[in-house]
Parts: structure tokens; sequence; C-alpha cells
């Protein structure tokens, strides 16, 4: 992707009023491995423990300030399971992310709003689109993990560098949206705000694919219903995409699998999608020990949106 992504035209179907999230089971079970004691007992209770203060608050420096509105980019899945720990075993750095949705006009928190993210694994793939060519728009895409020249680019040699002609092939475009390849779900989820308007996902660390920065994607959803379903109903009142400081990312790309993704990385500067403008634009503020971030990061935002409006993020952002 290398340039603007497109606002997505009739043929995305998906019908706001009638939204529903599937449930996916009971509990989320905390991930083995490197993640194993990260972050442990961060999903005990229905609220998230020191979230708020992590997440910036409502003081006056997050107050009446609406976060940046972005596309919602091709790859978006609606219905998709409603659940806390999105890995579905991906290999990655464990990622804790910490949101607050609150009205950017009142500084009031948002509770029982549905709160949607989605993003690609270690290696630039997206869930659900693992046939199509990798990298692509703000959603990015699937297909073969992009470790070798001809995976991101058709002609081989060009996916060296950002700025060659093969970037601007079709999935680079960020038309309109996508219909899913497959069945698989990974590194998806929607879960709703507590009364402190916070949520917290248990993910891994985005990888890259060519034209786009590290991101994740989200949406928060209002005035629906929470049923055993899952959630239905309300407005899309925030779609935007959550950004990673060069340090950490540069830092990312010592661990493995990141270190296998040999496809040309663009820097947050560089990305079209991001606003330039911080944390009002999506910039996370991370924490992590330094040298030894494989250990596992903590991300956190707090997010102000209008929920009497709709920006779902089909109009071109």
């Amino acid at each position: 992707m290398t340039g603007h992504e497109k606002a997505q035209g009739p043929q995305h179907k998906r019908d706001l009023t009638r939204r529903k999230v599937l449930a996916a089971g009971t509990g989320a079970v905390v991930a083995a491995g490197v993640g194993g004691t990260f972050a442990a007992g961060a999903f005990a209770g229905e609220e998230t423990p020191a979230a708020g203060a992590k997440a910036s608050g409502t003081s006056g420096e997050t107050c009446y300030r609406l976060t940046s509105e972005t596309t919602e980019g091709p790859y978006y899945i609606d219905a998709d399971k409603l659940r806390r720990d999105v890995t579905e075993g991906q290999d990655g750095i464990p990622l804790m992310l910490r949101l607050k949705v609150i009205d950017a006009d009142t500084c009031k928190p948002l509770a029982d709003a549905a709160v949607d993210i989605w993003h690609c694994n270690a290696l630039g793939v997206y869930s659900g689109y693992e046939a199509m060519g990798s990298g692509g728009g703000g959603g990015g895409g699937g297909g073969t993990p992009p470790s070798g020249a001809p995976t991101g680019s058709p002609t081989g040699a060009p996916t060296g560098s950002p700025t060659g002609a093969p970037t601007g092939s079709p999935p680079a475009g960020g038309g309109g949206h996508e219909e899913p390849t497959d069945d698989e779900r990974y590194l998806r989820g929607t879960w709703r705000t507590d009364k402190k308007g916070e949520v917290a996902f248990r993910t891994v660390f985005p990888g890259w694919y060519q034209g786009r920065c590290v991101h994740i994607h989200t949406k928060v959803h209002v005035n629906g219903t929470w049923t055993d379903a899952g959630y239905e109903g309300g407005t899309t009142c925030h779609t935007g995409q959550l950004f990673f400081d060069e340090a950490s990312v540069l830092a990312t790309a010592e661990v493995e699998p990141y270190s296998t993704n040999t496809t040309a990385r663009t820097t947050l500067d560089e990305d079209t999608i991001y606003p330039g403008n911080g944390t009002e634009g999506g910039l996370l503020k991370l924490k992590y020990k330094k040298g030894a971030i494989a250990k596992g990061v903590v991300a956190t935002l707090t997010m102000g949106v209008d929920p009497e409006t709709t920006q779902d993020g089909t109009g071109g952002g």
C-alpha cells in the first residue's frame, strides 16, 4: 500500500443497525511460553485493573480532544469473536493492549461500548485473507508470509524498495471492502468497556507488510445491546488505527519471528495513514523492559470519541 485507502463502495455488505458479535466461549486462557507470566490476572474480573491511570486518564490533556478518524481498510470482518484474548496461538511478542474510551465532549467514560481490534500477525498476514497477496491498503493482506522477496511483490526484486511500482499493485490501493477468503480469525476480537470505559486485549505485537507502518485497527460501537449471542444494533462512533513508535518496532525486528520478515518496512513518519499528531492520532504509550522487549509490552491509550456521530471509516477517513 503506497497511497491513501479509498472509501469503500456499496459492495461492503454490512448492516450496522443489525450488528452481531458471536460469543467465543467463556473466559480467556493465559498464553503459555514467553508470555505465560506476562500481565497475569489481567482478565481476572470484568474490569481491567489499573488500566485507567496507564491510559492517560481524563485530564485536561485528553478531554475535549477527538481521536483521529481513519479509514476502515478493506479487511474488516464484522460478526467477529467476542473475546479478550485474540492470540489463537500466533507467535510473537506478547502485547497487552489497554484502551480507555471517553466522551470527548464531557470526558465521561463510555461504559458498555463494544470495542473491536484487528491486525496482522508477526509476518504481516491478516486472518481471513490468507489467500490474498501480502500487504495492501490500510487493512493489510494475507497470503504467504512476507519472509522473502517474491512474497512482497509479484516481480520479486522490487520488494526491497517501498517506492517501487509493485507497491501500487491492486491490493495496495485499499479500495472497497474485500470478502474474506477463509475462516481464520486470529488476532481479531471484540470486548465491552467496563464502567470506567476501559477494555483490555491480549494479543501479540503486530508485524509489518509492504507500504504500511506497524499498526492495529480499532472500532468503537455504542447504543447497542449485549445479549447472550454478543452485541446487537447500535452505531459505530469511532474507526481508527493505533500506532507504535519507531524505537519499539526496531527492537521487535531483532526478535523472532519478526527478524525473519525481509519485507521492506514503512516507518511511522513515512506512513500515509498515520496523522502525525501523537496520542491524539492513535500513537500508543508503550511500556517494556529495554533490551528485553521479547518478554512483553503493555500498550495504553485513551480514545476520545463522539457517541452521537457515526464514524464507520468507509467514507475515506
